[in-house]
C-alpha cells in the first residue's frame, strides 16, 4: 500500500464513511488534476463525474482562477471582517447582489402586463441588498436561519418561538441549526436529542409519489405523472394548520428545482411557484439553499432549442445563474457556497434584504447587533477566486458550454433506458440523478443494506470515473469543461457497471 494511504488510515477519519470498511482497502489517493480528469498516486486517470462533490465549476486548474489567486496572494491572503473591510469582498459583494437579482424576460410579454406589473412589485419588495459571507454551505443557511428566527421574533415579539418548514427528506448541513432543518434519519437521528423542532412538508418526489396514478414508464416520472397536485396542496394545508395555531411559520425552507442530498429530487414544473406563493400568502419568508443549485447548476433553460441557446449567448445574464432566478421566485434569503469559488476555496454567503438589514440596526447600547461570525469571513484568497469564477461564467464560451453540456447529457443518458435496474432518470439542467431499482416495472428499491449504488460507484471507479451515491441514486454532475467524449465514458461506465448488480 502506497505510504500515503498508510498515513491516511492511520490518521484521517472521513466524512459519511464507514471507516471500517474504508481500512479494508487501498484509498484512491488523489494527487494532480487538471480539466474534468483527476489523477491518483499511481498515475492513474479518471474522470470527475460529481465535480469533487458538486463544488468544481470550470474544472480543475483552470488558468483564470489561479492567475486571480496568485494575483491576490501578492497582495494579502487574508484579514479579519470583524471591524475591517477589503477590496475584493467588497467587489463581490456587489457582483452577487447584482447577480442574485437580474431579472430574465417576461414570460407573458403581451397579455401579461398586469400580471408582469405585479411581478415586478413582488420583486422590489424582496430585493436582495446584502450579503453576510461564512464559510460553507451548512453556515450560509445556519446565518439565513438565526437572521430568519431574530426577525421574525422581533416582529411578533420577543417571547414568540417562530417555526419553520421546510421538506421532506431535505438536507441543508452538518451544524446545529441546518441539521435542525433536515429530515433524513440517517443523518439526523442520532442528533435528535441536540436539535430544536422543526416541520416538515412532502416534497414532490413524482417516481415515488403516493398520489402519483401513472404505472412505471421508461422516462422522467415528471413527464408521465397522473395526479391532481395534491402535493401542493398538502404545503397550504400545513401553513393553513399552522396558522390556526396562532403561531405562522417563520420561514419556508427548500432547495430550488432539485432537492439534492434527498435523492437528486427534481421539482416538476410549477411546483415552486405554487409553494412560495402560499408561503408568501401566509406571511412566510422564503429561504432559498442555492449550495447545490447556484451558479449555473441548473442549466440554461427547460429545453434548450436554438433560440434559447443563442439567446442566452447574446444576452449571458439571460442565462440564470440561480435556479430561482429560472423559477422567477424571489427569495428573502439566498445562501450559496460550493461552487461560489469555482470549487477552489471553502467560501460562503447568504444574500438576504434591505428590510431584514434593518431590523439589526440600533444604538450600541441597544445589542440589536448579529451575534455572529466566522475567522475567515469573507477572505481575500476565496472572493478572489470567486470573482474569477464569475467572471467566467458570463462569458459567451461559458454560456454556450454549459448549454451544450446540458444537451449531450440529455442524449447520453438515454441509453441507460435500456436497463432493468434504471427505474428514474431525472435531470435539470446540469445536474442528474439515475435511480437504481430491483425491476423498473414494480419500482421496487434495493434495500440500503444492499450497497447497490455502493457497488455501482465502486466499479465506475474501476473503469476510471468518480462519483458518489446518495442511496440507490448515482449522481452525475461533471464540469462545466467536460466534453462529449469524456461524458460519453461517463455514462458508459454507469451502464456498465450498473449491468453488473443483476
Amino acid at each position: 500500500m502506497n505510504k500515503l494511504a498508510q498515513l491516511d488510515h492511520a490518521h484521517v477519519w472521513h466524512p459519511f464513511t464507514q471507516m471500517r470498511d474504508w481500512l479494508r482497502r487501498e484509498p484512491i489517493v488523489i494527487t494532480s488534476g487538471n480539466g474534468a480528469v483527476l489523477r491518483d498516486v499511481h498515475g492513474k486517470e479518471y474522470l470527475d463525474a460529481n465535480a469533487s462533490i458538486w463544488t468544481n465549476l470550470h474544472g480543475h486548474r483552470h488558468s483564470k482562477i489561479n492567475a486571480a489567486i496568485s494575483r491576490q496572494l501578492k497582495k494579502i491572503s487574508h484579514s479579519s471582517a470583524l471591524g475591517f473591510a477589503n477590496e475584493p469582498a467588497s467587489l463581490l459583494a456587489e457582483e452577487l447582489v447584482q447577480l442574485a437579482n437580474k431579472r430574465l424576460p417576461a414570460k407573458r410579454p403581451a397579455a401579461g402586463k398586469l400580471w408582469n406589473k405585479f411581478r415586478d412589485q413582488a420583486f422590489e419588495r424582496h430585493k436582495l441588498e446584502k450579503v453576510f459571507f461564512s464559510d460553507d454551505g451548512s453556515t450560509a443557511l445556519e446565518v439565513a436561519l438565526k437572521l430568519a428566527y431574530e426577525f421574525t421574533r422581533r416582529a411578533r415579539g420577543t417571547n414568540s418561538k417562530p417555526r419553520f418548514l421546510s421538506l421532506a427528506g431535505a438536507y441543508h448541513g452538518d451544524t446545529i441549526g441546518a441539521v435542525s432543518l433536515g429530515h433524513v434519519d440517517l443523518f439526523h437521528k442520532a442528533y435528535g436529542g441536540m436539535l430544536f423542532k422543526t416541520d416538515q412538508v412532502m416534497a414532490p418526489y413524482c417516481y415515488r409519489c403516493p398520489f402519483n396514478r401513472a404505472k412505471p414508464e421508461r422516462a422522467d416520472a415528471r413527464k408521465y405523472r397522473k395526479c391532481s397536485w395534491e402535493c401542493v396542496g398538502l404545503v397550504e394545508r400545513k401553513f393553513s394548520a399552522q396558522k390556526k395555531k396562532g403561531n405562522p411559520f417563520a420561514a419556508f425552507v427548500f432547495e430550488p428545482l432539485m432537492q439534492g442530498a434527498a435523492g437528486m429530487i427534481p421539482q416538476p414544473s410549477g411546483w415552486l411557484e405554487q409553494t412560495t406563493e402560499i408561503a408568501r400568502a401566509h406571511g412566510a419568508l422564503l429561504i432559498a439553499d442555492e449550495v447545490m443549485t447556484g451558479f449555473g447548476r441548473t442549466g440554461i433553460s427547460c429545453r434548450i432549442t436554438r433560440d434559447t441557446l443563442e439567446s442566452a449567448v447574446a444576452r449571458p445574464a439571460s442565462a440564470a445563474l440561480f435556479a430561482t432566478g429560472r423559477a422567477e421566485v424571489q427569495p428573502d434569503f439566498l445562501c450559496v457556497a460550493k461552487g461560489l469559488t469555482g470549487g477552489y476555496l471553502p467560501m460562503a454567503a447568504t444574500l438576504t434584504t434591505q428590510k431584514i438589514f434593518d431590523a439589526f440596526l440600533g444604538e450600541y447600547e441597544e445589542f440589536r447587533t448579529f451575534f455572529h461570525g466566522h475567522s475567515f469571513t469573507g477572505n481575500q484568497l476565496g472572493a478572489a477566486a470567486a470573482l474569477a469564477s464569475l467572471d467566467i461564467l458570463q462569458t459567451e464560451k461559458s454560456v454556450r458550454q454549459r448549454a451544450q453540456l446540458q444537451k449531450n447529457l440529455h442524449a447520453e443518458l438515454q441509453s441507460l433506458w435500456f436497463l432493468p435496474n434504471v427505474g428514474d432518470i431525472r435531470q435539470v439542467g446540469l445536474v442528474a440523478g439515475v435511480e437504481l431499482v430491483k425491476d423498473w416495472r414494480t419500482r421496487e428499491p434495493f434495500a440500503l443494506c444492499e450497497r447497490a449504488g455502493i457497488r455501482v460507484c465502486e466499479a465506475m471507479a474501476k473503469r476510471g470515473v468518480l462519483t458518489r451515491p446518495v442511496g440507490n441514486v448515482i449522481v452525475l454532475m461533471p464540469p462545466y469543461c467536460t466534453t462529449k467524449a469524456q461524458l460519453q465514458k461517463i455514462v458508459a461506465a454507469l451502464a456498465q457497471s450498473a449491468a453488473e448488480l443483476g
